[in-house]
């Protein structure tokens, strides 16, 4: 168990020293932009898929 506790503890340490670094908030944003490129790269997909769809036999 003493194992356990001194790994969690060595982990937020490490989690502690990069949220109060800053990399957190350039990290949050880095994802937003990516969640909103892959949104859109989703949405072109589908409508490709819809338009050049396989025809039925």
């Amino acid at each position: 168990m003493l194992s356990w506790a001194l790994s969690f503890l060595v982990l937020a340490l490490i989690a502690a020293a990069f949220g109060f670094g800053g990399i957190a908030a350039s990290a949050a944003g880095i994802a937003k932009i990516l969640f909103f490129v892959f949104i859109v790269l989703f949405a072109l997909s589908l409508i490709s898929n819809l338009t050049n769809g396989r025809s039925p036999v």
